[in-house]
């Protein structure tokens, strides 16, 4: 493991905060705890994190408005840790850019594994390659920068939104099932979950929409999955 990963831990009651920052350390990870939205705000400004764990239920500044401007300026993880179990508020949460949702009270080891695995899959899409763009209409993918033109206009994705282009452009011919992509970008086993991958494909859909109204970039294969639109 490695101590230079840093994961911020948003967590508002001490004892569930000290509980999770112990996880991390015994990953072999860095945990800073912060105890509120505006002293979440204060880390994030100050410097880079490799992951983010955010409860929702927060003094000040909710964990919806820390993770709404999250999704805004940066591409860093975040898992959700909340008390809130209604399925409108999972769905919300990976709308607004979320890549995880665990539901209190956790279990431990489920905790641990989990961020393992969005960290695994986080620095899979951050490796050097020799592709250095990767191009499909006016779309532009630059591997390095990890940023996305489309129609000359950067879109922000998160790390899970991101990582979905990945593997589309990286096969633009192929039809993906959702199996396919949720292997590929969460690196866990498919178990039908179909709605998670539906959100965020949605989410990918909306963005770039905005960037060109006229154009629909991917589309639906009933009954298989998704590919590019020729």
């Amino acid at each position: 493991m490695n101590a230079k990963i840093k994961i911020l831990v948003v967590e508002d009651d001490n004892d569930i905060n000290q509980l999770l920052c112990n996880i991390i350390k015994n990953s072999g990870y860095f945990p800073q705890a912060a105890f509120s939205g505006t002293e979440a705000l204060i880390y994030l400004e100050k410097q880079e994190w490799d992951l983010v764990l955010l409860d929702l239920m927060l003094p000040g500044m909710t964990g919806e408005e820390i993770l709404t401007k999250i999704s805004e300026h940066s591409r860093i993880p975040v898992m959700i840790i909340s008390a809130k179990i209604g399925l409108q508020t999972k769905i919300d949460a990976l709308r607004t850019g979320a890549d995880d949702f665990i539901t209190k009270p956790f279990d431990v080891e489920e905790v641990s594994a989990r961020i393992d695995s969005v960290l695994r899959r986080y620095r899979s899409t951050n490796q050097p390659s020799y592709t250095k763009e990767l191009r499909y209409k006016d779309i532009s993918l630059e591997l390095d920068s990890k940023t996305v033109y489309v129609n000359g206009i950067e879109c922000i994705f998160t790390a899970r939104e991101y990582a979905i282009l990945v593997v589309l452009l990286s096969s633009p011919k192929k039809v993906f099932t959702k199996a396919n992509l949720f292997e590929s970008v969460w690196m866990e086993d498919f178990h039908g979950d179909d709605n998670i991958i539906n959100v965020h494909m949605s989410n990918i859909r909306r963005k770039l929409s905005i960037a060109s109204p006229n154009k629909e970039y991917i589309e639906t294969v009933w009954g298989i999955g998704y590919r590019l639109k020729n």
